[in-house]
């Protein structure tokens, strides 16, 4: 598809707005090409949307495709979780819950990648709100929407700084002394929350960067995420002893939740694909530094989606055929099965470097989420939703990026970690509702579209769905309101204070918190994403006719 250039565009916008005076004011045919003609000129397509360029766009095709890829971050992820779908439900559990979870991803990303197509902003999701709910329901939808992705985005961040914590330790396990099946190392609670937020803090130092530096960097994240999951892949299958058939692999499922039922022991292995294929709309938070941001940021998401999948269900076979031994890895004194299995095939020296791919794939994952984080965060508090919202919405001099609202996300992040020195399983609980947060306020704003759809007229973007899109959507809605629900449920049974799954109890205070404060006083002030009236200040070719009238008509 070859893109229009600024000539033809600026053409293309005076015939459409010509016409406009002719046409019927409920034409629906007109807008949507206005949107679709613009794909070079972002800071128009912006101004339209109604914000001003503040951020450089210095991402390209192939750093918005890495960028895509690493917020998702298989080779960190699917080791980090690997151990509670091969608990709850055994191999085939992991394996088909794995591929099944990957095609219902694709359906949301689908469908979120055809609303951020058409307003790409830094909000994401968030921003759409606005578009696809009547006027007088816009504030109180976008702030619930809003703190809710907020809230999800910061949960996952914190989740993978202590995860990487977490494997660094167990690396350090795995390094000490062996003696009568126990390691001479075990980590505790204090050492891994303050490693975490040391972890967290090289996460805000390297966001803190410019948009130029970020895009060099996170280039690079993708191609040695796969290539890194290929080799890892191969060595094990060569070192690994004793392998396990391929029948056992793709066909045994068992009953580890204790619920006695093998069916929803399955349903539990989601848990693993569902909190690694999340955070969709990461990519259109960098919608504001991307070129051609309408068009790049919806195929980056698609095509993370089917890379991701596809990497992640190889990984997930392999070490599913590498479990020599399952009640023995799942016990393992690392305490992490997927660290077990590399000890198991490659030794120590071995095993630490294939667990060392593992951390820095995962460090990759960390710092392209809080990077999403904060653009969120920038996001919304140039739309006033935080306390001093135009300190953290500022954007600083010497890097020209939101570094305020990087460190107000680090801030934040810390917090939730501290947590975790108090009580394993808040933080769990924390960590899980990530993912549900996250799909619900995707899902919230489609289902709002769909809706309000004979109310609000909704201008589409160059990527669309077409005929596909109810069905898509309506697979998508599903999946998210079923595994939304898996993912609140106890992993084991009997259910006692110590494995309850908390995630319901953080998800209602959660909710609780954003509505009583809008009640209280920020439904006084906050009106939603805060637009103004920019697109005939914006240069154009032909100064002397302007933009006067596809801006009246675009209002």
């Amino acid at each position: 598809m070859t893109a229009p250039g600024p000539s033809k565009i600026l053409s293309e916008e005076k015939s459409i707005g010509a016409s406009s005076e002719k046409s019927p004011p409920n034409a629906t045919t007109t807008p949507r090409s206005i949107m679709a003609t613009i794909q070079d000129d972002d800071e128009r397509l912006l101004a339209r949307i109604g914000y001003k360029q503040e951020l450089k766009r210095e991402f390209t095709k192939w750093s918005t495709v890495s960028y895509a890829i690493s917020i998702l971050g298989v080779l960190g992820s699917v080791p980090a979780t690997f151990g509670s779908p091969i608990t709850a439900g055994g191999p085939a559990t992991a394996v088909w819950a794995w591929f099944v979870g990957s095609c219902m991803a694709m359906c949301i990303a689908s469908s979120v990648a055809e609303l951020v197509s058409a307003y790409p902003t830094a909000g994401g999701m968030y921003f759409v709100t606005k578009h696809v709910v009547p006027k007088e329901h816009v504030a109180i939808w976008a702030w619930v929407i809003g703190w809710c992705n907020f809230l999800g985005q910061a949960a996952g961040v914190a989740s993978l700084a202590y995860t990487i914590a977490q494997l660094i330790l167990a690396g350090a396990t795995m390094n000490s002394t062996f003696i009568d099946d126990t390691y001479s190392y075990t980590p505790n609670a204090l050492q891994t929350v303050l490693l975490a937020i040391l972890v967290l803090c090289l996460f805000g130092t390297i966001c803190s960067l410019t948009t130029k530096s970020l895009h060099r960097i996170v280039i690079w994240f993708a191609p040695i995420n796969i290539l890194a999951s290929i080799s890892i892949c191969i060595a094990l299958l060569i070192l690994t002893p004793n392998k396990q058939s391929a029948t056992w692999v793709f066909t045994h499922v068992t009953d580890g939740s204790g619920w006695g039922s093998k069916g929803f022991s399955f349903f539990l292995g989601f848990l693993s694909v569902a909190w690694t294929m999340t955070d969709y709309d990461g990519t259109t938070h960098m919608s504001e530094e991307t070129h051609d941001a309408a068009i790049r940021g919806p195929v980056a998401i698609r095509a993370a989606v089917f890379v991701s999948g596809v990497v992640g269900w190889m990984l997930t076979i392999t070490f599913c055929f590498c479990l020599s031994d399952l009640d023995a890895i799942i016990a393992s004194p690392t305490g992490l099965p997927a660290a077990q299995i590399f000890l198991n095939a490659g030794g120590r020296a071995g095993g630490t470097t294939m667990l060392f791919f593992v951390i820095l794939v995962q460090f990759f994952t960390g710092c392209s989420a809080m990077l999403a984080n904060a653009r969120m965060a920038y996001a919304f508090a140039r739309d006033d939703a935080f306390p001093f919202s135009s300190f953290w919405s500022r954007i600083n001099s010497l890097t020209h990026t939101p570094v305020n609202a990087v460190w107000l996300v680090v801030f934040f992040c810390t917090c939730l970690n501290l947590i975790g020195m108090g009580s394993t399983q808040t933080i769990v609980s924390i960590f899980n509702v990530t993912a549900p947060a996250l799909d619900l306020s995707y899902i919230a704003v489609v289902v709002a579209h769909i809706v309000y759809a004979h109310r609000v007229q909704f201008i589409e973007g160059p990527y669309t769905l077409g005929r596909w899109g109810r069905p898509v959507n309506a697979v998508a809605i599903t999946w998210v309101v079923f595994i939304s629900t898996i993912l609140f449920f106890p992993t084991t049974r009997p259910v006692t204070p110590e494995n309850m799954n908390y995630a319901v109890c953080v998800a209602a205070f959660i909710a609780l918190f954003s509505l009583t404060w809008w009640c209280v006083g920020a439904r006084k002030k906050y009106t939603g994403p805060r637009t103004k009236d920019l697109l005939d200040a914006v240069p154009s070719e032909d100064p002397e006719e302007g933009f006067d009238r596809i801006h009246d008509f675009a209002a």
